[in-house]
């Protein structure tokens, strides 16, 4: 699948749930409004729509949420899916977690075929995370990766860069996953969705983060590339890596190789645009899947050039999705 500024689409961000067992601050309103349950694809749609997208030349899957994890029976969708790996179409399947549910995953995840992980965990302390996440436990994650390690499964942490947090954590969080042998990507916070405060009292210019780093760390730019956006350097003190997603500062478009797709079937060729197209009407409107190729190429054939994200004092969030409809 190629678009018309000719980028090759081979990654697909599938959404299982918008539900979350956190309520992290950059990401959800404390009080949140849910899809309903039987608006949801079921298990065996996901399995039929993520497949169709590995026949268009799909390589690489990573499964997201809201918190993919607490879906009921998400283990059943991995396993349908990993015959792809099996098969050769398929050269990733991997997901993204918050780990407060990896501890008890983690083996039957790399069962599956998973690989790696990535673990959303934007600070070290325990008050400060129920702080952040507005009700989570840091030790349930520090569990969950240590589960993911025992079972040989590769883990990168994903931190948001958070005004007045990240600056003082963000040499303890370096050391603390190159010490463990995993990579850190920091991602500046995007303005999707009310989550109710105000983005300029959070947003932290990587940028700056960057040379606050460099002031007492090597950082050597490297070509290496895990098949997202983000961009890696090389801690020359510690052998690791750090990697920069950086939507607002510098944004990443011109390589975007991917789409995302809502547990509700909605496909989105740009996390930072409002267009859309209804894929769960070509699912279940046919037993073939002429329509659902249709609707897919024709989406393809629109994606936007880029995204529009804006920060500043007294503006809207850019889109009133929530980050947690599509998982970033």
């Amino acid at each position: 699948m190629t678009d018309r500024f000719g980028r090759t689409i081979r990654y697909l961000r599938l959404s299982v749930t918008d539900r979350c067992d956190l309520r992290c601050v950059y990401c959800m309103a404390e009080d949140m409004r849910f899809v309903p349950r039987r608006d949801l694809l079921t298990l065996e749609e996901l399995d039929r729509l993520a497949s169709t997208f590995v026949a268009r030349g799909v390589n690489k899957i990573r499964i997201t949420g809201g918190e993919p994890l607490v879906r009921k029976d998400i283990l059943t969708l991995f396993r349908s899916l990993s015959r792809h790996l099996q098969g050769g179409a398929l050269k990733e399947l991997t997901l993204t977690t918050n780990g407060t549910q990896l501890a008890n995953h983690a083996e039957a995840l790399a069962a599956a075929g998973v690989k790696r992980v990535n673990v959303s965990l934007d600070t070290l302390d325990a008050d400060r995370f129920r702080l952040l996440t507005r009700r989570g436990q840091l030790g349930a994650v520090m569990d969950g990766l240590r589960a993911a390690r025992e079972a040989g499964l590769k883990v990168k942490l994903n931190a948001v860069a958070l005004k007045g947090i990240t600056e003082t954590e963000i040499f303890d969080l370096i050391d603390f996953a190159h010490g463990r042998g995993m990579d850190l990507t920091l991602i500046e916070t995007m303005p999707l969705g009310d989550v109710g405060a105000d983005r300029t009292d959070q947003y932290l210019p990587l940028t700056e983060l960057r040379r606050l780093i460099e002031r007492r760390l090597t950082l050597v730019d490297t070509s290496e590339r895990s098949g997202g956006p983000a961009r890696y350097t090389r801690v020359a003190e510690t052998g690791g890596r750090v990697g920069f997603i950086t939507p607002m500062t510098h944004n990443f478009c011109e390589s975007c190789n991917r789409v995302r797709v809502s547990a509700t079937g909605i496909l989105y060729t740009c996390l930072g645009q409002e267009e859309r197209t209804d894929l769960r009407s070509a699912l279940r409107g046919s037993e073939s899947d002429d329509l659902l190729n249709a609707a897919i190429a024709c989406a393809i054939e629109l994606k936007p050039k880029g995204h529009d994200f804006a920060i500043g004092p007294d503006q809207r969030p850019s889109l009133g999705r929530h980050m947690s409809a599509l998982g970033g």
